[in-house]
């Protein structure tokens, strides 16, 4: 099995440059070896993202749509993946629809819409990861799958079809045209500074939409550092969680081994 070309865009915010070598270095280490691209547009600013949006679906098209690249690495999340996001499906061409694409966290509004444009695609560790604790597993988990399916690499309880995203970032395309078909998957929620009354609030808003009645089920991955509320909410997350799938015909699954931290697993979408 040849050397995997990896692709690495910034649909959100900037990729600090000095993360780029240490994750060369471990994609160097993986069996087979990966080559990365880091896109300049990774290291452009304006304001609060990578280059303002033309720069940024200019640039995820230049990998999207490139036949030598098997794959497209979201660099990292913040905000704005959702602004390019129609321009970018519109222009997709066939082999565009040949690779695999992972990220996670405000990449997966873009992962929805190109879910629902045909393309493969799964949520998963970024490059950005590598400045967490313990981040270089991270960044090696997402290259191994990325190089050979590790099935190592996966969610442990996953059973195909499955989605996951960040709560928050699914509540806001659902109805819009970003927002897939997600019948019958088993849906995997997690997300990350946000208060209990957030979270309570976005899961009222996931399960009343109609849509989201015909999911095989949630599971519930991490939502970590909850940000304190005066007075306390009286409930943990997974107790809202569950409230609002008993409220709304949704079974709730159990927990999910995902999150904004360096033991997110990978979870590809659908079959």
């Amino acid at each position: 099995m040849g050397a995997k070309l990896i692709g690495i865009v910034a649909p959100a915010a900037r990729l600090d440059p000095s993360m780029v070598e240490p994750v060369r270095a471990l994609a160097r280490a993986v069996d087979p070896p990966a080559e990365l691209l880091f896109h300049p547009q990774c290291f452009l600013s304006s304001g609060h993202f990578a280059g303002d949006d033309e720069a940024r679906a200019r640039a995820f098209l230049d990998v999207a749509n490139d036949g030598n690249f098997d794959a497209l690495w979201v660099a990292r999340g913040g905000y704005g993946s959702a602004r390019i996001a129609p321009s970018v499906i519109a222009q997709l061409n066939e082999a565009a629809r040949q690779k695999v694409y992972l990220g996670y966290s405000d990449a997966g509004a873009l992962l929805a819409a190109l879910y629902k444009a045909g393309c493969r695609v799964a949520h998963g560790p970024m490059p950005a990861d590598i400045g967490r604790d313990r981040g270089e597993a991270a960044v090696t988990r997402a290259l191994g799958w990325l190089c050979r399916a590790d099935k190592s690499a996966l969610e442990p309880s996953l059973e195909p079809p499955a989605a996951a995203f960040n709560m928050i970032v699914l509540s806001q395309i659902l109805g819009t045209a970003l927002e897939p078909d997600l019948s019958g998957h088993v849906l995997m929620l997690e997300e990350v500074s946000e208060h209990l009354y957030a979270i309570d609030r976005t899961m009222l808003h996931i399960t009343s939409v109609p849509s989201m009645g015909r999911v095989a089920g949630i599971r519930l991955g991490r939502v970590c550092d909850v940000l304190p509320n005066d007075p306390d909410f009286g409930q943990t997350e997974e107790e809202i969680v569950r409230h609002w799938c008993e409220v709304s015909g949704i079974p709730y699954l159990g927990r999910a081994d995902i999150g904004h931290d360096a033991d997110n697993k990978v979870v590809p979408f659908g079959r």
